[in-house]
């Protein structure tokens, strides 16, 4: 039942069309972060108009794809890590709906992020991978860079002391908007790379990052057909009655 859907959004028009359809016989939306021709660049990606189309769309979940390059030894390319925080080093991107110039989100947000990834939806891609036989982390620390350039090896060593696990262009500010709109969000990371921190190994180029993508493309897939029914037939009003926490966090002071 695949039909393609452009919207727009108070925010502007989302990075491409929605595909709406059925998965596993769940209802479900697609949509291609940087375009289905990858031609948006991080910094320019409309988070905005990404998460406010989805959640228009009734979406519940959104359950990202992303690479990223591994700070870690024990993280090797291939791996997946369903990761459960992030460090911000983004400097270019609006990380609110509530910025003064839409009537659709008025007053001022100021939401928790202690927890910024749905722990239950995460548990479910984790037993999942489990099942299918991958070779998943848990949990992991996404540092996430403005990009487009990939980092100087002063850099990546610096992220490594800070705590960082895996390095990416994308978590944030998706991950703060759609906690923003009180939906479920989880990631997938694969690790294509080393980064440039690990001597004696290749350093992140695009041919690399392609080519491990390529090589492990089936296996995120097969991930994400089998966790999507599972998703579908589990009870979820609680925890979206608990995400709704972030209509709380707006301040209106009216004069």
């Amino acid at each position: 039942g695949r039909t393609e859907k452009y919207v727009d959004t108070p925010f502007g028009k989302p990075s491409d069309a929605l595909i709406l359809g059925k998965i596993k016989n769940v209802d479900c939306v697609l949509l291609a972060r940087h375009g289905r021709q990858h031609t948006i660049m991080p910094s320019k990606v409309n988070y905005q108009a990404n998460i406010w189309a989805l959640k228009e769309e009734g979406c519940t979940h959104i359950i990202v794809t992303t690479a990223c390059g591994s700070l870690k030894e024990e993280i090797q390319p291939g791996d997946f890590i369903i990761i459960d925080q992030f460090i911000d080093r983004t400097t270019k991107r609006p990380q609110t709906f509530y910025d003064g110039n839409h009537s659709c989100a008025r007053g001022v947000c100021h939401i928790p992020m202690a927890e910024p990834f749905c722990p239950k939806t995460r548990e479910v891609l984790i037993e999942t991978a489990k099942k299918l036989g991958l070779r998943c982390h848990s949990k992991g620390t996404m540092i996430t860079i403005e990009g487009p350039r990939f980092s100087s090896r002063a850099e990546s060593l610096t992220f490594q002391t800070w705590g960082a696990d895996v390095i990416n262009m994308t978590t944030v500010p998706e991950v703060v908007l759609a906690k923003e709109a009180g939906i479920c969000y989880a990631s997938i990371a694969m690790a294509t790379d080393y980064d440039c921190w690990k001597e004696h190994e290749e350093v992140v180029s695009v041919d690399r990052v392609l080519k491990t993508l390529k090589e492990n493309a089936n296996k995120a897939k097969s991930l994400l057909l089998t966790t999507i029914p599972q998703i579908g037939s589990m009870e979820w009003s609680e925890t979206l009655h608990n995400l709704k926490i972030g209509s709380f966090s707006v301040l209106v002071l009216n004069p």
